[in-house]
């Protein structure tokens, strides 16, 4: 203890004087809090520059193109951060390995913090030129970097520590962060674009959610350090075997682990920026009504997210994640056959889209993260749940606003969904093929 104490951080120290207490008892209650904190704030980052790039960066980085193809050099900047996450992973191990779960965390979370704060002092292509485009990009892949060190294995021990018959229940509560995190950045959005000129907006309004975005995660940061770094969660981490494993021997014993692992969710991250994102650049790129408008749809459908996740717990509990997982993948199938056109249906048909896209979303995505743990031996499952959640988001979000965009520029809007049903299909397949996980999820 003495040597641990004195390899510490600040915060650390800190942290484990706040949260001495007499019982010394882990309490399922303090995780979940720990996790939803940690996951609102992390989504947070993540959709204040999703948002960003719709609303702010094709006009200020790009001015010099049309609007749409300006959005698509916005939308190709996007998917750095997923490219750089696996990387991110792989050297936070290291130093999670090195000097411990608290130390990764502090560094970790500061670099999300600085990386986006960042993109407030970004300066415009009026300002630098091209360099404005090369700057979005480092930060973009500062972020990436950051989620991949942001991993703190307490999802996987909520998970793990649920009572039989509770498992759907306490693996969805880490999924809340997601529409919470998106109802915090659009209802900032919406303030400033409904209270500010256009002008005033791209000069400086854009910025302020990006600052808010860094002291957010100095609060999550402590909330996290609170809990991992006392000796009670340090053993129980051990007693799971939620340890760091060297990145390379985990892919090459669990290769199949993670590729399944991650195809099992796909059809809720891809589903997940077709609610978000997506919609965003039609509605601002090929209509007239808006945009305060709609981010309030999007605040409204992300409250209804809550509750579908919250659903997706007991619905879990009584007929199997996989069972709900199947389902809920075939349900997207059939709502990425029509309702991306509603979309043009006016207010009424966006509203429509994005209420009946949460509420499948929280249904599915709520049991993602189950879908991501189980399907591992333990010396392997702290860091195999990582690079299962990398991969997954790799390949069914991070390119999902630019190709919807692209499909719906070329073919139209029912084009778009053809993303969103592959990912449908890759879940079910998934599903159908690997007997491990359908009779650990069962």
């Amino acid at each position: 203890m003495a040597q641990a104490a004195a390899n510490s951080t600040p915060l650390e120290r800190d942290a484990r004087v706040i949260n001495t207490r007499d019982d010394h008892e882990v309490h399922p209650g303090e995780i979940a809090i720990g996790v939803v904190i940690g996951r609102t704030s992390e989504f947070f980052d993540f959709f204040v520059y999703a948002l960003a790039s719709v609303i702010v960066f094709p006009a200020y980085v790009f001015p010099h193109l049309d609007r749409l193809t300006a959005t698509l050099w916005s939308f190709a900047i996007f998917p750095l951060a997923f490219v750089a996450r696996p990387i991110g992973t792989q050297i936070f191990m290291r130093v999670d390995r090195m000097y411990g779960r608290g130390t990764k965390l502090t560094i970790a979370l500061f670099l999300l913090g600085t990386a986006t704060c960042a993109v407030a002092f970004l300066p415009g292509y009026a300002q630098v030129g091209a360099w404005s485009a090369i700057l979005l990009c480092v930060f973009r892949l500062g972020q990436g970097l950051a989620l991949g060190g942001a991993w703190d294995g307490l999802a996987s021990l909520l998970a793990l520590g649920a009572p039989e018959g509770k498992r759907g229940w306490w693996a969805m509560v880490p999924q809340l962060g997601a529409p919470l995190g998106l109802m915090l950045a659009s209802g900032l959005f919406a303030f400033f674009l409904g209270t500010l000129s256009p002008q005033d907006f791209i000069a400086w309004g854009w910025r302020y959610p990006f600052f808010v975005a860094f002291a957010v995660n100095v609060v999550a940061l402590f909330a996290r350090l609170r809990i991992v770094v006392t000796p009670e969660y340090t053993e129980l981490f051990k007693s799971r075997e939620l340890t760091p494993s060297r990145v390379t021997a985990t892919l090459k014993a669990q290769w199949r682990n993670i590729v399944i692992g991650a195809f099992a969710p796909l059809a809720s991250f891809a589903l997940f920026h077709m609610v978000t994102v997506f919609p965003l650049s039609w509605v601002v790129l090929f209509t007239q009504d808006s945009i305060t408008r709609f981010l309030m749809i999007e605040v409204a459908a992300g409250a209804v997210g809550v509750a579908a996740i919250v659903a997706s717990g007991v619905l879990a509990d009584r007929i199997g994640r996989r069972s709900l997982l199947g389902y809920t993948a075939a349900a997207i199938a059939v709502y990425s056959g029509f309702a991306p056109q509603l979309l043009a249906a006016g207010p009424s048909g966006e509203t429509v889209f994005m209420v009946s896209g949460f509420i499948l979303l929280g249904l599915s995505f709520g049991q993602s993260s189950g879908a991501v743990t189980n399907n591992f031996p333990k010396r392997a499952r702290y860091t195999g749940a990582a690079l299962t959640s990398d991969l997954a988001w790799l390949l069914g979000a991070g390119f999902a606003p630019l190709a919807a965009l692209l499909l719906a520029q070329w073919l139209g809007l029912v084009a778009a969904g053809m993303y969103l049903l592959s990912g449908a299909v890759a879940t079910l397949v998934a599903l159908g093929l690997n007997k491990e996980l359908a009779r650990r999820l069962g």
